[in-house]
């Protein structure tokens, strides 16, 4: 007997942390100090300093160490690089709602206080998702832990504005940006949430001004003609023609505007004509800029109407500006119509206030000169995008790059280098020392207020972390990375962006491969959501089950598709799972009584079959880490360890691990399956492969599973023919069970003979063990039986015994008629033409292969009915 055999059960609970600690003792997070091994780096999307973790995240970064323990298995010197982004709006915030809880107004700190209140609060509660990452198993090299604000990580970020500033890829300049009334500042779309809502269109007359009649536009927001400056009309609308050019009045306001062509409006929608207000759209601003229109303001950063508004409006919100003109249009009869009407809002994820579109001064970052090298690594194949659909996506996107505004009006983040004299002429540098030099006689006066977008410095992220722009060993050994894996919603936010820029700063691509991994949908395919109660903590389930059967779970299902399912059955599965290895490695552990670990000299056919379906296994999974596909990977090491090696080689071979005579053979094969099985596992299931390795007792065992060679079974033991062979074993006997089953035997229960004609060689203690029988005879009962043919052998039961004859008839006889009515009513509905020529081809096809099956079953009962009629 083993000493070292493991307990009956395995608590994660206990395993789980001490593991994680073990793997951290040894330094095992950090590179191999072997240089001659090949290098693979990833630096992981750095989570918000405010987060906690959710299921995307779980998945994210589970991957992410997954692939990691993969290459390490395999060789190679691996770099899992973790930080933090500083999350500029999240932080501003979160910082915002902790100060006005402590009774403190927000509004009333300098930037310099509230910025102190803000790393102070990083400090204590920032670090909360790292944790959680740990409890994931995470084998992140925490030594090189990285922050978006840390001083040098902030140079690297000033350094690129300045740059840039200084090439003239910078400016400041108007455009139409989401604003957020609460938070004052503008935000990137993906800080932004789309809302359906049921409001009103409205439709508004817009009268000539000489008289001659009117146009109808339509619109949700009648507060803005406030601020309209023009209606426009697509140029080949014949309903216009001749009208191009003529004066109209905005209603209400009583300005003059112009009716103009443009491409932009549709003239399949509604009247075709659309008002132009380019102070609070952005496409209505970018006709204006084709058209030289002025550009109106009619509501503050408040979201208050202007002056613009006049002293009927001036000051109101939008709600109350809305109703007033609406009120207005109705007294004035400009006011055609009102319908109720879908319409799409964004709501900020952070003040969850309604986002206006306003038109602001901002720092602008020129796209368009930097997007050519990152299409040209997309054709060329330079980077290469999983699922390969994402190139379209993301080239689509390239194509059609827009300016990126690059600014924020908030006080947490990096100030943007630039400073101003009195005039208001601007310096970039990195320093006011710097920036003056520059300036030269002229004197500089104050810093520009803003900061930068978050997703700005994030965009530094895979060469910044490195030591960039300072020449450091890192980023000389580091750099590019090799994969970057992440979510679809930020393909154009980030991935995108980092590509141009580690182009155009550092003249390499910031990694090779970009992984973009499932959504976690629950079970009814809704979206994940604290808000909507959808949400799952996956803290919870690591508590109470593991993170290796959350990791399961997610893995499971975790391929090139894009949508994933988790619910509570899942866990449970993978749970169940973790508990089937742990056993049956017991079972092992347990039955290794004398073994040498001598290689033996002669395998039975079912050890070269376990054998070979080692080497299918070790494909189907290093195909599927490889190619991203983990789901296919899960699933072949499920199907090897459950299906074929516990369902059926364990099962075989415990008769002979019983015999002294015959136990070495089996030992040996079972040993060498379950530390392969175990290495290619451990990527997936860290800590339970750990703890079940520690007690594996294998010749030239390494320290740890985290530490074992990747498998590489012999050749020799790719056996299709013994595959062929065996298989055929099985398909008998799960025949033979079924007929035991037809005749109500129960599983367990040896019975004491069944017939067979055929050959089944070496297969046949095999199949008589494994079907349960005491004895398998050559030949045909010449009593009462049940019969079947499977894989050329014919195989019969004898029922004396097994069967209550008068009850067993009466059963068939009901299923008979059953059957023989089932039959006749398919017959009759595909005899019916009509019914042919109308339904579906799917419907008659799916018909006629039911009829096909009832006719094989009436048959089948027929026959038993007939061997017990004598």
């Amino acid at each position: 007997m083993n000493e070292t055999a493991p307990s009956t059960g395995y608590t994660a609970s206990w395993a789980e942390p001490k593991w994680y600690a073990a793997w951290e003792k040894a330094g095992l997070f950090q590179p191999d100090a072997d240089t001659s091994k090949p290098q693979f780096t990833i630096t992981i999307p750095p989570p918000n300093v405010t987060g906690s973790l959710h299921m995307g995240h779980a998945l994210c970064y589970g991957v992410q160490d997954l692939l990691g323990r993969y290459k390490r298995l395999r060789g190679y010197r691996v770099l899992i690089l973790p930080g933090q982004d500083h999350a500029g709006i999240a932080t501003q915030a979160v910082v915002r709602k902790s100060l006005q809880k402590q009774g403190v107004d927000p509004g009333s700190l300098s930037r310099d206080e509230f910025v102190a209140k803000a790393w102070e609060w990083r400090h204590e509660s920032g670090d909360t998702i790292l944790k959680q990452l740990r409890m994931m198993g995470c084998a992140f090299d925490w030594s090189r832990l990285r922050f978006t604000l840390d001083e040098d990580y902030s140079r690297a970020v000033l350094t690129t504005f300045v740059d840039w500033f200084d090439r003239g890829l910078i400016k400041r300049g108007l455009r139409v940006v989401n604003w957020d009334p609460v938070l004052k500042t503008s935000v990137s779309d993906i800080e932004t949430e789309r809302q359906l809502i049921q409001g009103k269109l409205y439709h508004v007359r817009y009268p000539f001004a000489d008289g001659s009649g009117h146009i109808t536009i339509a619109t949700t927001r009648p507060e803005t003609i406030l601020a309209d400056v023009a209606v426009a009309v697509h140029p080949s609308d014949e309903r216009y023609t001749g009208l191009i050019g003529k004066t109209l009045v905005v209603p209400v306001v009583g300005r003059e505007v112009p009716l103009l062509a443009d491409e932009y409006p549709d003239p399949t929608f509604g009247t075709g004509a659309v008002k132009i207000t380019p102070g609070h759209d952005p496409n209505d601003f970018e006709v204006g800029a084709r058209h030289g229109l002025p550009i109106l303001v009619m509501l503050d950063q408040d979201c208050r109407v202007t002056d613009l508004g006049g002293p009927e409006f001036q000051g109101l919100d939008r709600k109350a500006a809305r109703d007033k003109m609406v009120a207005a249009l109705e007294e004035a009869g400009a006011l055609e119509k009102v319908e109720d009407h879908e319409i799409a809002i964004l709501i900020s994820d952070r003040s969850k206030d309604v986002i206006e579109p306003l038109v602001s001064e901002q720092w602008f970052a020129a796209q368009s000169s930097l997007a050519q090298g990152a299409i040209n690594a997309a054709e060329d194949g330079d980077v290469q995008f999983f699922p390969a659909r994402y190139k379209d996506v993301y080239l689509e996107w390239m194509r059609n790059i827009r300016d990126w505004n690059v600014s924020r009006q908030l006080m947490w983040g990096h100030r943007i280098p630039v400073y101003y004299t009195a005039d208001g002429t601007a310096y970039a540098g990195l320093s006011w020392e710097e920036a003056q030099a520059k300036a030269g006689d002229e004197k500089l006066v104050r810093q520009e207020d803003d900061v930068l977008d978050t997703w700005f410095s994030s965009g530094l992220w895979p060469f910044a972390t490195m030591g960039w722009p300072s020449q450091s060993d890192d980023l000389a050994t580091y750099y590019p990375t090799d994969v970057l894996v992440t979510s679809r919603e930020i393909l154009y936010l980030w991935v995108a962006r980092m590509i141009m820029m580690g182009l155009d700063l550092t003249k390499q691509l910031p990694f090779k491969h970009v992984y973009i991994y499932a959504t976690v949908l629950t079970e009814q395919g809704k979206r994940m959501s604290k808000s909507l109660g959808t949400g799952v903590d996956p803290v919870e389930i690591i508590e109470t089950k593991g993170a290796d059967a959350l990791r399961f779970a997610l893995f499971s299902q975790t391929g090139l598709n894009q949508d994933l399912r988790y619910g509570p059955r899942k866990v449970d599965d993978a749970r169940n799972f973790a508990t089937k290895v742990w056993n049956a490695s017991r079972f092992v552990f347990m039955n290794l009584e004398g073994y040498s670990g001598a290689v033996p000299k002669q395998l039975h056919a079912v050890d070269r079959w376990i054998l070979s379906r080692l080497v299918a296994c070790q494909k189907a999974v290093t195909a599927g880490f490889e190619g991203y596909d983990v789901q296919s990977a899960v699933q072949a090491l499920y199907t090897f360890f459950w299906s074929e090696l516990c369902d059926w080689y364990i099962e075989i071979s415990k008769t002979r691990l019983q015999d002294p005579a015959q136990r070495a053979t089996p030992q040996w094969v079972l040993v060498q399956c379950l530390r392969a099985f175990l290495t290619m596992l451990h990527p997936v299931m860290p800590h339970l492969t750990e703890e079940v390795y520690a007690q594996l007792p294998a010749e030239g065992k390494k320290p740890f599973v985290m530490c074992e060679d990747w498998p590489e079974p012999p050749v020799e033991w790719e056996n299709p023919e013994s595959e062929a062979l065996v298989d055929r074993w099985i398909e008998v006997t799960r025949a033979l069970r079924a007929l035991r089953a037809e005749c109500g035997a129960s599983p367990i229960k040896q019975l004491p003979v069944a017939y067979f004609s055929g050959d089944l060689g070496e297969g046949l203690d095999v199949v008589r063990s494994q079907a349960w029988f005491a004895e398998l005879r050559s030949g045909k009962p010449e009593e009462e039986h049940v019969g079947t043919t499977i894989a050329g052998i014919d195989l019969f039961l004898p029922t004396h015994g097994l069967i209550d004859k008068d009850k067993e008839r009466a059963r068939l006889g009901k299923e008979l008629e059953k059957q023989t009515a089932e039959v006749t009513k398919l017959e009759q509905q595909l005899a019916n033409p009509q019914f042919v020529e109308r339904a579906k081809p799917e419907v008659v096809a799916k018909l006629r292969e039911n009829l096909a099956e009832a006719k094989d079953k009436l048959e089948k009962i027929t026959a038993q009915l007939q061997s017990f009629n004598g």
